[in-house]
């Protein structure tokens, strides 16, 4: 039985990440961070430095990983991790599918007032999509 746990740089993604250790301790865990390359934000040479901005994300992916086995480490147990590029919630969501997993645990937008009731739109989206049961960690 697997668990998969989504992270980016978020609260709520390290928050999922103290849930899944604790809530599933005989269960294997897999931490998954999904680079979403936004070339937009680059402007037009971003088309020519794809490689390079995807190279860059997965380096800040590892240095993510290294910071979240220190919480596994107290929990004595170890994870896997896999950084995949493309959209997301439907990475994430296929990761899963394919992977076998049995349960997904994804942090969501911490927010307040009213907005507090809605997920963030990549959370929401694995809600809905995911063919497994997931939860949503604040």
């Amino acid at each position: 039985m697997a668990v998969l746990v989504p992270i980016d740089d978020s609260e709520p993604a390290m928050s999922a990440v103290e849930h899944a250790a604790e809530t599933f301790p005989d269960r294997d865990l897999t931490l998954l961070h999904v680079i979403s390359p936004n070339t937009s934000m680059y402007g037009e040479a971003a088309a020519f430095a794809y490689d390079e901005i995807v190279e860059s994300q997965r380096e800040a992916a590892e240095e993510l990983f290294e910071e979240v086995t220190d919480v596994f480490a107290t929990h004595d147990r170890s994870v896997t991790t896999e950084t995949i590029v493309g959209d997301p919630a439907r990475s994430i969501v296929e990761f899963a599918e394919n992977e076998g997993v049995d349960h997904i645990v994804i942090g969501s937008h911490g927010r307040s007032g009213a907005s507090r009731v809605l997920l963030g739109s990549v959370a929401e989206r694995v809600v809905r999509r995911a063919p497994v049961p997931v939860t949503v960690v604040r």
